[in-house]
Order: structure tokens, then C-alpha cells, then sequence
């Protein structure tokens, strides 16, 4: 075929938004200061621009990423550099107000009010050192310019599936990407990150010059500092294959048994994702493999072969795939949509999971699932932590009106259920939707690890995050 079979194909400029997009965005309820006016005077604190309620453009300025979510802010700060950021927070700690720390709105939570929403777009540089493999990127930089600049030189960094995510609050969130089971979480590749503290003082956070932030941050989200800028290793990438694969529905039962068994044995090059999407207003579901492999055609081919014997493909993608490309595989949207997502952890898929699997999705516009193992398995020396659980299964759906996000947790509720014997009480930081806190993310000792580090860093919460550890 021709044309792509993707949800970016499907859903165009309405799209479902980005899946596992970090939470960088800082935002739930720690404490609030509603009666604290925000005056002009903001203006005259920080040299970029800033909007408040009433000003034209406030409504755009202030959106999330999720069309479904109001961010009800008292202004809309778009840093000018590291220095407007430092005096922004003296400026929130001064009058008794909180930041919520917003890239582009991935990850928004719907708990803002009273907030000062800070844009870090500006903050754009971005420095390869191909002899070091390493890379310095500003905290408004997206994937796709990090691909680009170290792909030629046949390195990469730890992007997830879409180009258009944000380095630094996909680190902070963690960071699962196509290349986590070899390299382990993006937060571990973090070398150094620049930030302003409660205080509003800035500073350089490496592993020896404070370790307990440099650990709370590789992991814990974004409540700890505001990030200005990082730094991290890249990593060896002289040759990826990957793509998708495509079926009818009636081939789902086949290709999730051929998923099964590669990944009960697949290297840690090799990363296997299984995927059933309804595309809006169809009837018809659709069944994908979606592939990244650290590594050539022929090896790749070879240890994908046992989905080559089931009939019916409608599409094979799969190719040599340039990093600049990497977000083409799973070719997720690149626009703003009224998404909700869900994840959850699971310990395997037995012959009960898969009959749960492969019931209907509706209302869910995507079901997903994504292989873990590998270095995620392992002991991790940051926040983000080890995950034993083999799979992450996630869920899309589209929730334009309140009925729609009803329907969407019900059904979320009946997966749970119905996985219960396979469920685990946790999830990915950069996954936690709402109604989840970051206590589901993390073990009990890491928690209060957590908890400890933003007690003595930041206790009147001048800095908040969208899963606060406190809460």
C-alpha cells in the first residue's frame, strides 16, 4: 500500500495527541495562594513576554496539549533565558504564588488554578559533541532536533515514540524510549542539568555536586528545581531498522501469540511493540507490530520472521530508518487533541490476558503494548528506578465531552479487572494520567526518598509538579 496506516494518517490535525507524552507539566494540588493578586508588575520582572487573563492571545497561550484539559492560570510566563527564570521564582516565592513548569502542555493536569503557567520554548539551544557523545539541549528543546543534529553521526539520544516530545521533561519523567531495554531510562543517561532552585538561585546539578537532587530529578518529575537546561550521553546507532507492520482485525489472535513469543526471547536491541487502533468513526479495528531495532536489516528481519507467516498484511513499513525518522515509526499525531490516556504495568500475558487483550476497545481509539525488560529490569541508580513487570499496556481515547471521558474510565475499569491477576499497582512517572499520584510511580522507600528531597528544597511549594510527591 501506498498510503500509511496510522493513526496520524486516520486523525490528521483532530489527532489523539501523543502517548506516554512526560509529565513535565507541574501542576496538582500541594497548596494554593488564590488570593494572591497577579498585577503588571510581572511585566516588569522577567523580559519575556507575559500574558494575563483578559490580554488577547491568554486563551491560546494557555492551552495544553490535551484539548480536554482548562488550565485556569493566573498568567502565562515564555522564559527569555536562564535569568528570567531565576527571577520569576524570587518573584513567586515573594509573593507567596506557585509555577507550573509547561513546554508545550504534554502531560497537563487540570489543576492549575492560580498558577503561573511557564513556557520554556525559548530556551532553545542545542550543543553535540559527537567525540564525546554527549549532547546539551535547552529545557524548550524537542527530540526531533536532538535526532537530527546527532543521527550523522551515527549516534542517538534516548527519544520516546514521537519527535515532538520535550528532552527535558521526558528525563524528568523518566523517559521510556524505542532504545530503553538496551540504554535503560533517559534519566539515566543525564549527565548534568542547569536549574533555578526554591530560592531562585541558579546552579549546576551533577551526581558529585549534589547527589540527592541529581538522583530526585533522573526519574522524580519535575517538582524538585526548574530545569533550564541538560545535559546527557548519547549513544551508539550505526544502523536502526524498524517500522510497522499492519493486519486486519482478524489476524489480532495470531499476530499477539507471534508477539508473545518474540518478545519472550528477543535481545536487548530489539524493541516490540503490539498495537489495536479503531480509527474514529470506523466500525473496524486495526492490528500493528511497531518496531526498533539497534541493528541491520538482515538481523532484524531474522528475529522478526515469525510475523512473516501470517497472512493478510496489509502494510510492512519496515526499512533502515535514519534517528532524524525515528518518530515516523510509530507516526503518532503532532497536534493538539482532547486525548486521555491510561497505563498500566503487567507481569505477563497469559492465555487469559490475551482473550482480554483482544476483547473490543471501543470506546478506546488505541490499546497498546509496549515490551519492557531489558535494562528497565535492572537496578538504576535514579529516581525512575527498576521495573521488573515485562509489559506496559496503555490506552487512547478521545474524550471531547464529559460523557466521552466517562465512557473511557469505565472501560479503563473493566481492563483492570479483568487483568487483575497480571496487574501491577504501579506505572511509569511519565505515564500517570489523572486521578493517579506519583505514590503509584514509585516503591515506598523511593517515595519517601522523594518526599524528604522537596520537604528540605522546596517547603512552601514555589515549584509544583503535575504528580506531586507530596500529595
Amino acid at each position: 500500500m501506498n498510503r500509511r496506516i496510522s493513526r496520524r494518517t486516520f486523525i490528521g490535525a483532530a489527532g489523539v495527541g501523543v502517548i506516554g507524552a512526560t509529565a513535565w507539566t507541574i501542576g496538582d494540588h500541594v497548596m494554593t495562594h488564590a488570593s494572591t493578586p497577579v498585577s503588571d508588575n510581572l511585566r516588569a520582572v522577567v523580559h519575556g513576554r507575559v500574558s494575563l487573563p483578559g490580554d488577547p492571545g491568554f486563551e491560546t497561550a494557555s492551552r495544553a496539549w490535551s484539548t480536554a484539559v482548562t488550565q485556569r492560570v493566573r498568567a502565562v510566563v515564555e522564559l527569555a533565558d536562564a535569568d528570567d527564570a531565576a527571577a520569576l521564582v524570587r518573584y513567586a516565592r515573594r509573593t507567596g504564588l506557585s509555577l507550573s513548569v509547561q513546554p508545550n502542555g504534554h502531560g497537563a493536569g487540570d489543576d492549575l488554578e492560580g498558577v503561573i503557567l511557564v513556557r520554556t520554548n525559548k530556551l532553545d539551544e542545542v550543543r553535540v559533541d559527537p567525540a564525546a557523545r554527549t549532547a546539551r539541549v535547552g529545557a524548550g528543546v524537542a527530540w526531533g532536533r536532538v535526532l537530527a543534529a546527532a543521527g550523522p553521526h551515527g549516534l542517538t539520544g534516548l527519544a520516546g515514540s514521537s519527535a515532538v516530545i520535550n528532552v527535558t521533561g521526558f528525563s524528568l519523567g523518566g523517559g521510556l524510549s524505542w532504545f530503553g531495554r538496551k540504554h535503560g531510562w533517559a534519566a539515566d543517561s543525564v549527565t548534568a542539568f542547569d536549574i533555578v532552585d526554591a530560592d531562585g538561585h541558579l546552579g549546576r546539578i551533577t551526581a558529585g555536586s549534589d547527589p540527592d537532587l541529581f538522583w530526585a530529578l533522573r526519574g522524580g518529575g519535575g517538582d524538585f528545581a526548574l530545569v533550564t537546561a541538560v545535559e546527557f550521553d548519547l549513544h551508539p546507532a550505526p544502523a536502526v531498522f524498524g517500522g510497522t507492520m499492519v493486519w486486519p482485525e482478524t489476524a489480532a489472535p495470531a499476530v499477539l501469540t507471534a508477539f508473545r513469543d518474540v518478545t519472550a526471547d528477543s535481545p536487548d536491541e530489539l524493541t516490540v511493540w503490539f498495537q489495536r487502533f479503531q480509527p474514529p468513526g470506523s466500525p473496524d479495528t486495526v492490528t500493528s507490530v511497531l518496531v526498533a531495532y539497534l541493528g541491520d536489516e538482515t538481523s532484524g528481519r531474522a528475529l522478526l520472521s515469525r510475523f512473516d507467516s501470517i497472512p493478510g498484511r496489509l502494510e510492512d513499513t519496515r526499512r533502515m530508518v535514519a534517528i532524524a525518522d525515528l518518530g515516523e515509526i510509530a507516526s503518532e499525531p503532532t497536534d493538539p487533541s482532547p486525548e486521555m490516556f491510561a497505563s498500566e504495568l503487567l507481569t505477563g500475558i497469559d492465555d487469559h490476558t490475551a482473550e482480554t487483550l483482544l476483547q473490543p476497545i471501543a470506546p478506546m481509539l488505541v490499546t497498546e503494548i509496549r515490551h519492557l525488560g531489558g535494562a528497565f529490569a535492572k537496578p538504576s541508580d535514579s529516581a525512575a528506578g527498576q521495573v521488573t513487570a515485562p509489559y506496559c499496556l496503555l490506552a487512547v481515547g478521545m474524550v471531547s465531552t464529559p460523557e466521552a471521558k466517562a465512557a473511557f474510565e469505565t472501560r479503563r475499569q473493566q481492563y483492570r479487572d479483568a487483568l487483575r491477576p497480571v496487574l501491577v499497582d504501579r506505572a511509569p512517572f511519565t505515564f500517570l494520567t489523572a486521578g493517579d499520584t506519583a505514590a503509584r510511580a514509585f516503591t515506598p522507600a523511593t517515595l519517601t526518598r522523594l518526599r524528604a528531597i522537596k520537604h528540605g528544597r522546596d517547603p512552601h511549594t514555589v515549584i509544583r509538579a503535575n504528580y506531586p510527591v507530596l500529595a
